[in-house]
């Protein structure tokens, strides 16, 4: 799971597939963190992309860097606890200017369940189960 999340700070932004009235949505992304042995992203309650995500908890998202890709691929968990929120912010600080940890917009979210795949021109693509 480390490796997944170093690949995704590391490439500084992912993109993040949902499902709304079964047509595909994707967007720009940028957190990915580990608290208590699960990787977490954020967003905000009042957005698309959080309500898609509650019709339909599963998603992909994916990623590209020194010619190498990831998709990851799994079920997301809402965690709507400050210790939760809070961490993400203290490691995101770039956000507190749009989010608190103690207001009602604020949500966190981590994989249940996730299939990270690296792949490569060039290697073996590796599969990384967390």
């Amino acid at each position: 799971m480390k490796e997944v999340q170093e690949f995704l700070k590391s490439a500084g932004v992912y993109y993040l597939a949902t499902v709304d009235n079964n047509k595909p949505k994707v967007r720009p992304f940028g957190t990915a963190e580990i608290f208590e042995d699960h990787l977490y992203i954020q967003t905000g309650k009042s957005k698309d992309v959080y309500k898609q995500i509650l019709n339909n908890p599963y998603v992909e998202l994916s990623a590209f860097k020194d010619g190498k890709w990831i998709r990851v691929e799994g079920k997301l968990i809402s965690d709507d606890r400050v210790e939760a929120k809070k961490d993400m912010l203290d490691k995101n600080p770039s956000l507190r200017g749009m989010y608190n940890e103690n207001d009602d917009n604020t949500i966190v979210l981590y994989f249940e369940s996730g299939k990270a795949t690296i792949y490569s021109f060039t290697e073996e693509a590796k599969v990384i189960e967390f």
